[in-house]
């Protein structure tokens, strides 16, 4: 299914986010496919000069392997509009929404997704109170791969209120995102846009021995055990692809998304809430995308060609930029 002739692909890959070592990961994996699969490829490691390195390799389409900030919050997307080279993943516009916690709760709950309730609050008056009934959850407002994630318990080692040097996001960040916690199991559901539009790939289940499924746990080979599929009851897993494919249209996504769950299951339905929806999944050997297109029969270097094609194809339709839906 390689597209003739083969393009020259530049993947995208590195930066200086937190998610740099994970983005190198996922662009060389990239990488290896698209050669595989017959293309020119060239990998770029993102710095300060990447405007003049893409005019100079004039590349027929990008693949965009950046994880976190610049790649991820629509800054490198509005550069490569302003350039007029396709793309790999989802626009300017959906990108500053979806990396935005707070952005993407305005953005779905009217559609009929559930989402935790929570606000923004100030680092500083975390000092002083707890902004909601302990457990909660605090996380930073645009990064992503549960970076800076701490749960805030009754026993947490953190004391009450939290103490300025107690190690956690606080120390960070200026503002973060305080949600109510949610007990029960860790789900996850990828979506790839196909001919006859968003496909959801299936439901896993992320179990953790302790703690919660973090940066650490979500890179480090044996501390997450991944169920695919979940052994979950069928209306909860048709309820994930819903909430997933519903998600990805409203958000705008294109090439692929995973959207991510916490669901307590002594509640059925009511208990399924969504967290995040992550416009630039993962690609690595451990990564939950590549893991769910094995179990629909698409093989690696086919999931990539695929997000290729869903590129190029937005590119045409949208008149040289990456429009949104």
């Amino acid at each position: 299914m390689t597209a003739k002739p083969p393009l020259h692909i530049v993947v995208l890959m590195g930066g200086w986010a937190n998610e740099r070592e994970v983005s190198l990961m996922s662009g060389a994996g990239v990488a290896d496919a698209l050669e595989m699969n017959g293309h020119s490829v060239t990998q770029l490691d993102l710095d300060r000069n990447v405007a003049q390195r893409l005019a100079e390799l004039k590349p027929d389409v990008v693949f965009n392997a950046l994880h976190g900030v610049p790649g991820e919050d629509g800054s490198v997307q509005g550069m490569l509009d302003l350039m007029g080279i396709p793309y790999t993943h989802s626009g300017l516009a959906t990108s500053v929404i979806a990396i935005d916690k707070q952005l993407t709760k305005q953005a779905l709950v009217p559609h009929g997704i559930p989402m935790p309730g929570g606000r923004i609050v100030a680092v500083d008056d975390l000092h002083m109170r707890d902004p909601l009934p302990r457990p909660y959850v605090l996380k930073p407002v645009n990064e992503g791969s549960s970076v800076g994630v701490a749960i805030v318990t009754e026993d947490s080692n953190v004391g009450n209120p939290i103490a300025r040097e107690a190690v956690g996001p606080w120390q960070d960040f200026d503002e973060l995102l305080a949600e109510p916690f949610i007990k029960g199991r860790e789900l996850t559901t990828a979506v790839i846009d196909s001919a006859n539009g968003p496909r959801a790939l299936g439901v896993t289940e992320l179990i953790i021995e302790t703690g919660f499924y973090d940066y650490e746990h979500k890179y480090t080979e044996g501390r997450t055990q991944h169920v695919c599929p979940a052994n979950i009851p069928p209306e909860i897993a048709a309820l994930c692809e819903q909430y997933a494919i519903k998600a990805h249209e409203v958000l705008g996504c294109h090439g692929t998304s995973r959207t991510d769950y916490r669901w307590d299951d002594e509640q059925g339905e009511d208990g399924l809430f969504v967290l995040e929806t992550n416009t630039q999944p993962g690609m690595t050997p451990l990564s939950l995308v590549p893991e769910q297109a094995r179990h629909a029969d698409i093989g690696y270097a086919e999931l990539v060609e695929l997000i290729v094609m869903e590129a190029i194809r937005v590119h045409n339709l949208s008149g040289g930029s990456h429009g949104q839906d």
